[in-house]
C-alpha cells in the first residue's frame, strides 16, 4: 500500500517504451483506434507499481472503492505504425474530491513527434453502493504526491493542450 514519505520526491509522469504489434493494426498498418486505449492503460498499469510501490488493486481492497471511467477525450495526431517503437507517458493532471483526470500521450521513439493524446476522466466509486465516494487518507496523499504541477486543466481545450505538449517535445530535442 502507498505510504506517503515527506522526504521523497515522487515521479509525476510514467513512461514506457513499446513496439506497435501487427495484430493491433488495421490494413493500412496504422494502430487501430481502439487499441490505443489498451496500449495506454497497459503502460500505466506496468509503471505505477514500479514508481510508487503499489497496485491499483491495493486501493480497491483497502478502501472498497475504485476509479471508474466516465469520459474519454482523444486526439489522433499522427498514426502509430506497425513495428514502430513508441513512448507512452501518463500523468495525473487534475483531481477534486471524487474525480481524477489522467493524461496519456504517445510519441515516436525519439520523442520529437506527438502521436496521440488521451484524457480519461474517472470517478472514485464505492464498490458496494456504486456511488461516488471522496478521496481520503492514503488515496488523497497519493493523488497530491503524484499530481503533475502547472497543468491548468479546468477550461483547457484539447487542441491547446496538444500545442503545449508539442512545444515541450521541441524543447527536449
Amino acid at each position: 500500500m502507498f505510504e506517503f514519505d515527506k522526504e521523497k520526491v515522487y515521479a509525476k509522469e510514467t513512461e514506457s517504451r513499446v513496439v506497435i504489434r501487427f495484430q493491433d493494426c488495421d490494413p493500412l498498418r496504422h494502430l487501430n483506434n481502439a487499441k490505443y486505449f489498451d496500449y495506454f492503460y497497459n503502460a500505466r498499469e506496468d509503471q505505477v507499481p514500479k514508481l510508487y510501490g503499489l497496485e491499483v488493486m491495493d486501493f480497491y481492497k483497502a478502501y472498497k472503492a475504485a476509479w471508474v471511467v466516465y469520459q474519454h477525450q482523444i486526439a489522433y495526431v499522427r498514426p502509430a505504425m506497425v513495428g514502430e517503437w513508441v513512448r507512452i507517458m501518463s500523468r495525473l493532471i487534475w483531481f477534486n474530491e471524487n474525480t481524477i483526470v489522467l493524461e496519456y500521450y504517445m510519441t515516436n521513439d525519439a520523442e520529437d513527434e506527438l502521436k496521440t493524446v488521451l484524457w480519461s476522466t474517472m470517478r472514485y466509486v464505492d464498490v458496494k453502493s456504486g456511488k461516488s465516494t471522496p478521496h481520503e487518507g492514503k488515496v488523497l496523499d497519493f493523488l497530491k504526491a503524484t499530481l503533475m504541477p502547472n497543468v491548468p486543466f479546468e477550461g483547457m481545450e484539447m487542441k491547446n493542450r496538444i500545442r503545449q505538449i508539442k512545444a515541450g517535445l521541441q524543447q527536449r530535442s
